[in-house]
């Protein structure tokens, strides 16, 4: 298993529970596997579900910020990794 950072988390709305991401380095895809972690934060879970301007993307590149449902609770400022192999 390896770990690629691509982002970080810009803001967590929780009524619709989507993390908002912002990518730093590489491409995020539906299906990725991904890693979020910080100071109270550290889970996986797979992306089912991406969104950039409220339209549903396959695909993000770097630059882009994306919002995704997320399975818990995320805070400003945590990474974000792609887990690979």
């Amino acid at each position: 298993m390896e770990e690629k950072k691509v982002g970080i988390v810009i803001k967590y709305f929780s009524k619709p529970e989507v993390a908002a991401i912002h990518l730093t380095e590489g491409e995020l895809k539906v299906g990725d596997r991904i890693r979020i972690k910080g100071h109270t934060t550290d889970f996986e879970q797979t992306v089912e579900s991406m969104q950039i301007s409220n339209s549903f993307v396959e695909v993000a590149e770097t630059g882009s910020d994306v919002g995704i449902k997320s399975q818990e609770r995320v805070r400003e400022h945590d990474e974000v990794f792609c887990i690979t192999g």
